[in-house]
């Protein structure tokens, strides 16, 4: 596998482990572990820039609250919005 590919899912996955709060740390990690093989390079990149978004939006957005920011509509974005979180693990 191409190793720029690699480095980018380490930080992805370091960045959606260590947000600044601990239930967005789990939503993010569980979410990341789930899909991030399965994600292509555009799809890697959509998802960095999901995580570039605060936590208080990104929650917002997951619980179907008003956000400060815009989400685009995109495929990481949608498995993001419908992800099933099992707060048990």
């Amino acid at each position: 596998m191409d190793p720029n590919i690699e480095q980018l899912k380490k930080k992805i996955i370091y960045r959606s482990n260590y947000r600044g709060t601990k239930e967005m740390d789990k939503l993010l990690g569980a979410f990341t572990k789930k899909y991030i093989n399965e994600l292509d390079n555009n799809d890697l990149l959509l998802l960095e820039k999901l995580l570039d978004i605060d936590d208080t939006n990104l929650y917002n957005f997951y619980n179907g609250l008003k956000t400060e920011v815009e989400f685009e509509v995109n495929k990481v974005n949608a498995l993001f919005k419908n992800f099933v979180y099992n707060k048990k693990k």
